[in-house]
């Protein structure tokens, strides 16, 4: 009798693990509970293997990616956020606006940069893992949750020194989850002034306004530096500055575009732009039910936002070109940027 009672218990023994362990795996309804997942599986991320790609083009200028180790640079940061939520970056990684993350025109992605604001001192650990921003005044675009820690989301715009560094494993670990690394200690107010003094020599940053809009769906994962990327998937592009003197009303109808790296005003196309926009070539590379969306595609790549006929679709485009070599020209080296769905249209 003692036997069998020690064999029972035993069993419970060897069941009760298992059965927490299931509990813990599930909801009191049996699915799982995914209400609290991040954008992005912090598992899935990886720093390796590290992509620099290809010199690519972007509406006539060049950009040459390069690991320089001892990058340190001032210039100005903008942000951007809720409005590309979902989307792939360059590296195939799904933004997340609350992650310490940023897009930069050529350092390796990822690449661990330290981003100090030289209106505070203030200096932050920032991951970099897309590119852009291609509104030319600006060094880097930083996430929404990158440019809350820094201190700049009021400013919009800001003076910042962007310094490459290779941090400790834990810390890069730390942003790869999507949390921030505690600040670093204030830069002196000696090496500030110096800064400075280099960032007054650089041109004003335009003011570019937008609109702000829900998040986008996520879209098919993509590929770094030429390999295939869904044509319409979103991208960083240049944050506009908050200081502005227009009414709310008017910042929802006046936007500025960012078209040869310039801010440009931009009012509501006519349901006849698509035919305005006269005869010959044209490269797509994505068209949306949302003009929002179709404008965010349109800074970050340079193109152009055409209204269709129906006043009701948005496609982004290049041209028009007048010869067909110009317009295939353009379409291979979009392509080879990453948007592998663009297509080359008669008008």
């Amino acid at each position: 009798m003692n036997l069998l009672i020690k064999r029972k218990i035993t069993g419970l023994a060897l069941l009760l693990p298992a059965s927490i362990f299931l509990q813990s795996c599930s909801s009191s309804d049996g699915n799982k509970d995914v209400r609290t997942a991040p954008v992005n599986n912090p598992a899935s991320i990886s720093d390796f293997p590290v992509k620099i790609g290809a010199p690519y083009d972007v509406n006539g200028t060049k950009y040459v990616p390069q690991d320089v180790a001892n990058y340190d640079e001032v210039g100005y940061a903008s942000y951007y956020g809720e409005e590309l939520a979902g989307r792939p970056t360059a590296n195939g990684e799904i933004f997340n606006p609350n992650y310490i993350s940023a897009a930069h025109k050529t350092l390796p992605l990822p690449s661990y940069v330290e981003v100090t604001s030289l209106e505070t001192g203030r200096t932050i650990l920032v991951r970099i893992n897309d590119r852009g921003p291609f509104a030319n005044d600006r060094l880097i675009d930083l996430s929404q949750g990158a440019a809350r820690q820094l201190g700049i989301t009021s400013a919009g715009v800001a003076g910042v020194r962007v310094r490459k560094v290779n941090p400790p494993e834990q810390e890069k670990a730390v942003l790869r989850q999507g949390a921030q690394i505690t600040q670093r200690l204030d830069t002196p107010e000696s090496l500030l002034r110096i800064l400075r003094d280099n960032l007054n020599k650089l041109p004003k940053p335009v003011p570019v306004k937008r609109a702000s809009v829900a998040p986008a769906p996520a879209a098919a994962p993509a590929g770094a530096n030429g390999t295939a990327r869904n044509n319409v998937a979103g991208a960083p592009y240049a944050r506009p500055s908050a200081q502005n003197n227009k009414p709310a009303s008017q910042n929802r109808q006046g936007r500025f575009v960012v078209e040869n790296g310039k801010g440009q005003p931009s009012q509501p196309a006519p349901a006849s732009a698509a035919t305005q926009a006269s005869s010959g070539y044209v490269v797509q590379i994505g068209s949306f039910s949302s003009r929002s969306r179709a404008e965010a595609l349109a800074r970050k790549t340079g193109a152009k936002t055409m209204v269709d006929s129906s006043g009701k679709l948005y496609r982004v485009r290049f041209g028009p070109y007048s010869s067909e070599a110009e317009a295939q020209g353009k379409l291979e080296s979009i392509r080879q940027q990453g948007y592998s769905g663009a297509k080359l249209y008669r008008e």
